[in-house]
């Protein structure tokens, strides 16, 4: 059982919420990069989603589409992802990294080649936003191989038999979308939320942690009530934005840790 796993069913024993936090590799550097995943995890995030920089981010908004321009400036990349996972391993943090991106960087790179260098450098799972449930068989065999799990993703328009198909899988959580449309869009439009993780979860038979446009201490502690994992990007990536490189690690210290006590 990898780290993932064994944080997800801590965390559902005791009855508690997993703090989900994404941030970009590479933005604002990938030295930086460490550093600031060093903090997250210090201030109370459960698992640390590390997005790849990629030219094509056509699943998420204009905030991390512009990180991944700037962190693919500096350098960032999936080679350059798999160093930053290395360096926040040798700094002793032991929270769960799940490697957060698009396909074509990792078919590219060669589906076997990705998992050994993944599972040696410290990844626990991917997410890859742009490859169907009908076709991640052929990632989640060779992970499956070195001990990495993948992460599927449920939308609000995914029907039930669809859903029924992460079963195969047995994921460590299924990341649900709150809403249609793509990363950092307003949390206001997500309806009827609570009702959908249950269904997902019933149908999935996998903790369901939230994401897409959950941005405040509030908007953390409504889904905490109902969902066994929140998650926090955009807003993260505005974070770092705003304190500039130098401050950058302590900025998203105090905003993780907000987040934190609001849903604890």
């Amino acid at each position: 059982m990898n780290r993932l796993r064994k944080r997800m069913a801590s965390l559902r024993e005791d009855g508690k919420t997993a703090l989900v936090i994404y941030l970009t590799q590479g933005d604002p550097t990938p030295e930086v990069s460490a550093d600031i995943a060093v903090a997250a995890a210090e201030a109370g995030a459960d698992v640390l989603e590390l997005g790849v920089p990629f030219s094509d981010p056509n699943a998420d908004g204009v905030v991390i589409q512009k990180a991944m321009e700037r962190a693919l400036a500096a350098g960032g990349g999936l080679q350059s992802s798999l160093e930053t996972v290395r360096q926040i391993r040798s700094r002793g943090c032991e929270v769960p990294i799940v490697l957060f991106g698009y396909y074509n960087p990792i078919f590219i790179y060669g589906l076997e080649r990705f998992a050994a260098d993944a599972a040696a450098a410290g990844v626990d799972a991917t997410l890859v936003v742009d490859l169907p449930l009908d076709e991640l068989a052929e990632l989640s065999g060779p992970l499956a191989d070195k001990g990495l799990d993948v992460v599927p993703l449920v939308a609000p328009t995914s029907g039930a038999d669809r859903i029924a198909q992460v079963r195969e899988f047995e994921p460590p959580f299924v990341y649900y979308i709150s809403m249609t449309g793509v990363t950092g869009g307003a949390f206001e439009r997500a309806t009827d939320l609570e009702g959908r993780v249950a269904e997902v979860r019933e149908a999935s038979g996998a903790p369901v942690a939230v994401g897409f446009g959950i941005k405040t201490p509030e908007d953390a502690r409504r889904v905490a009530g109902f969902a066994d994992g929140v998650v926090v990007g955009s807003a993260v990536v505005n974070t770092i934005e705003a304190a500039g490189a130098d401050k950058a690690a302590a900025a998203v210290h105090d905003y993780v840790a907000g987040l934190r006590a609001a849903a604890p």
